[in-house]
């Protein structure tokens, strides 16, 4: 539970969350996971406890990660500012209910400071020095990138979402730039980070807003529909397509983010496997991404489903062949770097009616394509 300094709580306790280790929820659903202890948010100085430097280590949703020392060991840590509103709570109180889990990135400490006459939030987190997950691949050089290898990344990220969908959290952005990897060292975790776009989904089809990065947008979120964390199983298959093969599923054909037609395509779950990126890539593997592809959010694979699937949990039985992967993402990396760029759409499913629209949480005018400070629809 995120506090404050007098260990009042800033959020009730969720129903059927956060009890106690080995006790049931009012639900009589077993959690598996340890509940954080409570957050303290600190209202001292951030500069009293760590040398904040202008060293950008990454862009969010929300704003810029710099790089940070704690000034008693001398340990770098990452630094993200949120201006200090109803859903930048939120986001940092479901990042620090998710902190446990090893390939999720842990928050620190968090930080009620001024900033520029403005209360803010200061989210200190463990810093990721082993890069991004494409960049990762991009950067291998001579070395096959192989299908076994993808599994063992995709159990990573389903490590991820299996504890979120377990205590009941969309992340609702499960993309390669989100995906860091701890260290540059080979053994390095593979972490899931930015909570930006997280929601808590306390029962079916809970989430209205049309939150999304176009490359990894499920169906049910471009229509008028609510949905539900199923959203995220889709993005796994997107991310698993590109992994054994280089390139998206879908995509514009116009250098738009996201067009008429990619939409059209993703609604219908139109895309193929061709050749010569796909030949050698094993049925297993394309029957897993079918699964995960369902345009009905009923039909879609579950996480535990996913984990339980021979492809992941038994990486060892998963051919190692080589694939076409590290030499697209190279040949393609600036087409990749543009993909970045349009990272964040419009919360608004009318441009004319996000440029009229005044946030009151956080005085943030949304453009048409801007992501809204504050999510008022869910």
């Amino acid at each position: 539970m995120l506090t404050n300094a007098q260990n009042q709580p800033l959020f009730p306790n969720p129903t059927g969350q956060q009890n106690p280790a080995g006790q049931p929820n009012p639900a009589g659903q077993f959690l598996p996971f340890l509940s954080r202890p409570s957050l303290q948010i600190k209202k001292n100085a951030i500069t009293d406890d760590y040398k904040v430097t202008s060293q950008v280590l990454g862009l969010g949703i929300n704003g810029k990660v710099l790089e940070i020392f704690q000034r008693k060991t001398g340990d770098k840590y990452a630094l993200k500012m949120l201006q200090d509103c109803s859903k930048a709570r939120r986001e940092v109180e479901l990042h620090w209910r998710a902190s446990p889990c090893s390939n999720i990135v842990r928050i620190i400490d968090v930080y009620e400071n001024l900033y520029q006459s403005r209360k803010c939030l200061l989210i200190v987190m463990e810093c990721m020095d082993g890069g991004e997950l494409f960049s990762r691949i991009q950067d291998r050089g001579d070395q096959a990138f192989t299908e076994r290898e993808a599994s063992d990344i995709m159990k990573s990220i389903g490590e991820a979402i299996q504890y979120l969908h377990a205590v009941n959290i969309a992340h609702r952005d499960v993309k390669p730039e989100n995906l860091l990897y701890s260290t540059k060292r080979p053994s390095a975790l593979l972490k899931l980070t930015d909570f930006g776009f997280a929601k808590e989904t306390t029962s079916h089809n809970s989430l209205a807003t049309p939150c999304y990065t176009p490359y990894y947008v499920a169906p049910e979120v471009l229509g008028p529909e609510k949905y539900d964390k199923s959203c995220d199983m889709w993005s796994l298959g997107v991310i698993m397509y590109i992994l054994l093969c280089g390139y998206p599923p879908f995509y514009s054909n116009h250098g738009l983010a996201i067009s008429p037609g990619m939409k059209k395509r993703i609604r219908m779950g139109q895309y193929e496997f061709p050749n010569p990126e796909w030949s050698d890539v094993s049925e297993e593997a394309k029957q897993l991404i079918r699964t995960l592809l369902k345009t009905e959010p009923t039909q879609r694979m579950t996480i535990t489903e996913f984990m339980n699937h021979p492809w992941i949990n038994q990486s060892m039985e998963v051919p190692q062949t080589p694939l076409h992967t590290s030499r697209v993402l190279k040949e393609e990396k600036d087409a990749w770097e543009d993909v970045k760029v349009c990272h964040v759409v419009a919360c608004f499913r009318s441009a004319a009616a996000a440029e009229m629209y005044q946030c009151a949480d956080c005085a943030h005018r949304s453009g048409g394509n801007d992501q809204c400070l504050g999510d008022h629809e869910g």
